[in-house]
């Protein structure tokens, strides 16, 4: 968009775009591939010296915009934010913005971005944005034979079961007739691993997949060393069974076959605040399918909030017997209550750590029936409570423990050694080298939550470790590593990619968060 600071009565200015190698002697659109709009007598010229009328004439004072469509190569130009319409059709590539004043004194000033435009060019935009989203939703597609559809419901059922979902995973089975290749015991021992691993208890994880998937993690030496490093991160978050002592273990965890819970990658659920007491439907932060939703949220405003509101459900040794379970929840709540009121934890709509049961005596759905904790099966819900140290208001390093920090140590000494280890074996890997320095960078602050490091306390930063391990134990079992829905998005990433350096303009109105709901 051109300003035209002072023109004089007799000048003559173009306004236009131009190929590389015109000649900039002569104002735009007289020359072969050179294209422009003068003030002089309002015409239009393509690449010659015989203009069309166009628009009005523009002088001092007059704000002219040139506005280039990349999707149909066309252009048109506005004047005071007024659109003049179409001036030219089928525009070659590589054009440049040209501006040509052959009277001396002329003054113009240039805005390319950095200033509001008068013409409404956001409004423009969305409607070419618009235009773009209807074109590839009602692109032709044939399904004579339903075979487009089957296909759709294969790519759904396999991020099923990539994720753990198994009562909807089998729900989906039974109603579209896919079949689950995976066994269902093999799912849910995934579905145990991930929950430990996103809920910090990556001491847990590690041995639960050892003795489930012996060998895997030996063969996976990277791999156990960025656990083991995940691992020493927990350990520093006071979250890591090693730390936190034998009282945090889920005896599920040793002894148990798994959560009957579909999956640690839940879908969205109610759950009551204690604040409005009403039901509020809550959902996943962030696109990443290990985003599992919590349950139940208490305020901790206050140290004996948070000492009241911690909650554990414990053995019914008169009904039942079911073994002690600890919410993931519950977890965050002892953290607040060993460091402080500050630390970085999983909210509500973060991962929530259960083993078969769910505190309080309520039930919740995930859209199937009232009364019913349901992702495929039923659940009764009891709940204790438990005491809990009040919080002293000041995180601490492993939850304040010397025994703890001692253990931390000497863990890390371990995992320097194996680090070694690894190098004389294997040779120089920048991941680990990389992995280990931003765990030990941790011990530098005395307050590492705050540091520039601090991001790696941070429960999301469990997403990808979780993601790793879940793909090494299925490509271990002989199954896909990464869910057909998941390549077909990278796919189409790329493909945007190549469009635009392809320079098709439609890519840049063309965006795949917009049929990802």
């Amino acid at each position: 968009m051109l300003m035209i600071s002072f023109a004089l009565s007799f000048s003559y200015m173009g306004i236009g775009l131009s190929a590389q190698g015109v000649n900039m002697n002569r104002l735009p659109g007289w020359d072969k591939q050179s294209y422009g709009y003068h003030g002089d007598d309002g015409h239009s010229f393509c690449s010659s010296g015989t203009g069309q009328p166009y628009g009005p004439t523009f002088t001092t004072g007059d704000v002219i915009g040139c506005c280039v469509n990349l999707i149909d190569n066309s252009c048109f130009y506005t004047k005071n934010g007024i659109n003049l319409g179409l001036a030219f059709t089928d525009l070659p590539s590589n054009l440049y913005p040209t501006v040509g004043l052959q009277t001396p004194g002329e003054v113009v000033e240039a805005n390319f971005g950095q200033t509001p435009f008068v013409f409404d060019i956001e409004d423009y935009m969305k409607e070419w944005h618009m235009k773009t989203k209807l074109t590839i939703e009602r692109f032709p597609v044939s399904d004579k034979k339903g075979e487009w559809q089957t296909a759709l419901q294969q790519i759904v059922s396999t991020y099923l079961v990539h994720h753990g979902y198994c009562g909807t995973a089998e729900a989906f089975s039974r109603s579209t007739g896919q079949s689950i290749e995976e066994d269902m015991s093999s799912i849910k021992h995934r579905q145990r691993i991930q929950k430990l691993v996103l809920a910090g208890r990556m001491g847990e994880a590690i041995e639960t997949t050892q003795q489930l998937y012996p060998g895997l993690l030996e063969r996976n030496l990277n791999l156990l060393f960025m656990l083991k490093c995940r691992q020493f991160i927990e350990m520093v978050n006071g979250t890591d069974t090693e730390v936190r002592g034998p009282a945090i273990r889920s005896p599920k965890s040793r002894h148990g076959s798994g959560s009957n819970r579909s999956s640690p990658n839940m879908s969205p659920v109610h759950h009551t605040n204690s604040n409005s007491q009403k039901n509020t439907p809550i959902g996943s932060r962030g696109n990443s399918p290990n985003r599992p939703i919590g349950v139940k949220g208490h305020s901790s405003g206050s140290s004996s909030q948070t000492s009241q509101n911690l909650q554990v459900s414990q053995t019914n040794n008169q009904s039942g017997g079911d073994l002690k379970t600890i919410s993931e929840e519950h977890m965050n709540h002892a953290n607040i209550a060993m460091n402080g009121s500050g630390c970085h934890m999983i909210q509500d709509d973060d991962v929530e750590m259960m083993d078969g049961l769910v505190t309080e005596t309520k039930t919740f759905t995930n859209g199937n029936s009232e009364g019913t904790y349901m992702n495929g099966n039923n659940h009764t819900c009891k709940s204790e409570e438990m005491d809990v140290d009040t919080p002293s208001g000041k995180r601490q390093l492993c939850g304040g423990s010397q025994a703890a920090i001692e253990k931390m140590l000497l863990f890390g000494r371990d995992l320097q050694s194996m680090s070694q280890r690894l190098k004389r074996e294997y040779g120089k890997s920048e991941s680990n080298n990389k992995s280990l320095q931003n765990a030990f960078s941790l011990l530098a602050y005395s307050d590492p939550w705050n540091s520039p490091v601090g991001y790696q306390l941070d429960p999301v930063q469990r997403e990808p470790v979780c993601a790793a391990l879940n793909s090494a134990i299925l490509e271990s079992q002989g199954l896909p590593k990464q869910p057909p829905l998941e390549l077909v998005i990278a796919q189409s990433t790329e493909c945007m990619k190549l469009m635009s350096k392809a320079k098709i303009g439609s890519c840049a109105f063309a965006n795949l968060n917009d049929y990802l709901h």
